[in-house]
């Protein structure tokens, strides 16, 4: 039988994610990957979470495998306004909601706040899940203008100015893609600006606690707490698959995010939520996350080395301190995506840059690269092949 015909009109504003299928060919053997967006595997505090899984059923036995709350499994919630508090986002434990995923949060406000043909504001380039996550809802995307220094804040007020919009959506620190933070002062500007215009920001944080050289920066959440929506995960510094995402929003957006959830999953998982509570208030991620950090910043500083070395003129990179990426920008003729595939028959993939932009023929001559899965000496080989690639084809 063809259903074909039953499909909803939002199916042909979905689509299969152009990473995944682009990187289909990564596990051919011995492909080199630079192109995930993941942990390594390497980050996960495997021992402690087998000693967790026994304080768990010691604890809180059966409670840790029924239905909880919409809300969030309530040890949880406790700890994470504590954790959030160290960030100066002070919130009182009913105030924080766990979804699934960071990704679960995005689909909610999608849910709660999009109406077709409504204006989303976003960087140029953003997040690929949070497009994603907003185009079945039918938006109208308005790009704002970045540099080195993250998001400008004359775009973003030009932007207010010249639209209604419902909402604007940023990954202020170690960007994914182009590993890029908002300075302090334009973090200040910026949250002016969204006061100035009671706007609403969406503030999605999933990287803050991987810096590996300079000083921590406040979220906008602190400049402007009633005008962001604060978003976090525990996926870069417990393990993506427990699927914890941690959400602070406005009273009426957060009451109605509870009762879109409700209609998706009752609720996160409940072992999980425990697992994590458990993980925070023993004080385990302070022990892991120096542990991280010292996994992650010779592969950071490698990538960084290489490209230097590696690269032809004509090409520059991001240099962020922290995170799991780093940009690149060639020569505005440059078509990446075939060079893609040039190094693809060299065994080393990495995503062209074009798929973080929400306007057709944007970043055609760029790429994104990923530090995180791959040791120090495969890093730098495998950036020495995409240097000789470009050299070649470019």
């Amino acid at each position: 039988m063809d259903f074909s015909h039953l499909l909803s009109a939002r199916t042909g504003k979905m689509g299969a994610s152009a990473i995944r299928e682009i990187l289909k060919v990564v596990g051919q053997p011995g492909m080199v990957s630079l192109a995930g967006g993941i942990p390594s595997p390497d980050s996960f505090p495997m021992e402690r979470i087998k000693e967790l899984t026994n304080k768990v059923f010691t604890k809180y036995g059966s409670a840790a495998f029924q239905y909880d709350l919409t809300e969030g499994f309530t040890p949880l919630r406790e700890v994470m306004a504590a954790y959030l508090g160290e960030r100066e986002i002070h919130v009182s434990p009913e105030e924080v909601l766990i979804q699934s995923g960071s990704q679960g949060v995005l689909d909610s406000i999608c849910k709660v706040l999009i109406s077709a043909g409504d204006k989303i504001a976003v960087e140029a380039p953003t997040y690929l899940g949070a497009i994603q996550a907003f185009k079945p809802y039918e938006p109208e995307f308005v790009r704002m203008e970045m540099d080195e220094n993250g998001l400008i804040p004359e775009s973003l007020e030009e932007v207010l100015k010249s639209h209604d919009i419902k909402f604007i959506y940023t990954v202020p620190t170690f960007q994914n893609p182009t590993g890029r933070s908002i300075s302090l002062e334009r973090r200040r500007r910026i949250a002016e600006i969204i006061i100035k215009y009671g706007a609403l920001l969406v503030e999605d944080d999933p990287y803050s606690n991987l810096r590996y050289t300079g000083t921590a920066l406040p979220a906008i959440k602190t400049m402007a707490p009633d005008n962001v929506i604060y978003i976090t995960t525990l996926s870069k510094v417990l393990a993506p698959g427990l699927r914890i995402g941690i959400c602070v929003a406005p009273e009426i957006i957060s009451r109605w995010m509870v009762i879109t959830k409700q209609g998706v999953d009752l609720h996160t998982s409940t072992f999980s939520q425990a697992i994590a509570a458990e993980y925070i208030a023993g004080g385990y991620l302070e022990q892991q996350l120096p542990k991280i950090i010292e996994l992650y910043r010779p592969k950071h500083s490698a990538m960084l080395s290489a490209l230097e070395r590696f690269f032809p003129d004509g090409f520059s990179f991001s240099r962020p301190e922290g995170g799991m990426f780093i940009w690149v920008e060639g020569p505005a003729e440059l078509d990446m995506e075939k060079i893609y595939w040039k190094a693809i028959e060299r065994k080393v993939a990495f995503v062209p840059g074009k798929y973080f932009f929400t306007e057709d023929g944007e970043g055609l001559s760029t790429m994104r690269l990923n530090f995180t899965m791959s040791e120090v000496p495969v890093i730098e080989s495998a950036i020495e092949v995409l240097g000789n690639v470009l050299k070649t084809e470019s």
